[in-house]
């Protein structure tokens, strides 16, 4: 029979493995963060990178938006993989110099303090309040994203890579961080609370919806710059009747798809010059993100309401049903009562 020392031994046991298990996850965690932010970083540079005074600009910067969403699904205590993950990006591109410690620290204290921001008001990720999507854009992306574009612009001047084109790599930088924030985040979001296996009672819908966007979309960015707004019909369409989960990967493949075309300087962005193309492609995708977040919550945020009525008059009906007086029956005369006849 074992004895009380036996099991404190046992529970001793436990809580060792237990102490050790948490920095494992926690470490796997921020490993994790910095190869999914490098692979960010990697496909952000790809296609759709112009350059001017010697500065690679993206209209698009996925990182930004894959840092923001692992720490409001993971917490704070993931920031350095978003560190580690930029220092990988820098060591592939070019020798690490002494400015690559300001260019991380702008890197990780944007998306830090969106995540601040956002959780100061209250911020939930299902995205399905109007607030929340209105946090996202203003909190979130532009105005967290104004840290790493400051930070990394004044760096390149201070090196004497920007010698009359800080305006351009600054708003470039900062409108491409946002932009990473504005599509990718909602995104990630999504995926992160998919389950499977998908239930839907729309899937002739949602069939019909892939096959427009599937033939509107290419159409519309190859040609000329008259047709490139034809999308927007099938973007509303999915927010209405899908919401996050129909514009999310929609406006995901219109900015994709644009930034390629601009990046090749062929169809709806051909014979313009790079700041045409770069204001273009800014306003474009800003159209596209806004659209699609804030008109999906508001529609998420029109059916929580019409839920929470319903709910509320089922528990009223049903109160009112449990304190109402029971009616009771009336019996027919009886022979031999006085008003009987």
């Amino acid at each position: 029979m074992p004895s009380p020392g036996d099991g404190h031994c046992l529970m001793a046991a436990v809580a060792s493995i237990e102490g050790i298990r948490h920095p494992f996850v926690a470490a796997l965690r921020i490993l994790g963060v910095a190869l999914v932010y490098y692979a960010g970083a990697s496909i952000g540079t790809l296609k759709g990178v112009v350059r001017a005074e010697g500065t690679a600009i993206s209209p698009l910067w996925p990182p930004t938006g894959i840092a923001l969403a692992a720490l409001l699904l993971l917490g704070i205590g993931i920031w350095p993989g978003i560190t580690l993950g930029t220092l990988f990006t820098l060591v592939t591109q070019a020798p690490l110099t002494a400015t690559a410690v300001g260019i991380m620290a702008g890197n990780t204290l944007a998306p830090v303090c969106s995540y601040l921001l956002l959780r100061r008001v209250g911020f939930r990720i299902e995205l399905d309040r109007l607030r929340d999507g209105m946090a996202l854009v203003f909190l979130g992306a532009l105005t967290g994203m104004l840290i790493s574009a400051t930070a990394g612009a004044g760096i390149q001047l201070l090196n004497g890579k920007l010698p009359e084109g800080f305006q351009l790599a600054w708003l470039a930088w900062w409108t491409g961080d946002a932009m990473g924030v504005l599509v990718v985040t909602p995104f990630l979001l999504l995926v992160c609370r998919v389950r499977l296996p998908l239930r839907t009672h729309r899937w002739p819908e949602a069939t019909a919806l892939v096959l427009a966007a599937a033939v509107i979309t290419p159409l519309a960015i190859t040609r000329s710059l008259t047709l490139i707004f034809l999308f927007f019909p099938v973007l509303i369409w999915a927010a209405l009747r899908f919401q996050l989960a129909g514009s999310a990967p929609y406006a995901l493949l219109v900015s994709v798809l644009a930034i390629f075309e601009a990046g090749e300087r062929y169809g709806a962005f051909a014979e313009h010059t790079l700041m045409e193309r770069l204001v273009s492609l800014q306003l474009l995708n800003g159209a596209v993100a806004l659209t699609s977040l804030l008109l999906a919550a508001t529609v998420a945020e029109q059916k929580n309401i019409r839920q929470k009525l319903q709910q509320a008059c089922d528990e009223l009906a049903a109160v009112v049903e449990r304190l109402a007086p029971r009616q009771m029956p009336v019996l027919p005369p009886q022979d031999g009562d006085e008003n009987s006849t």
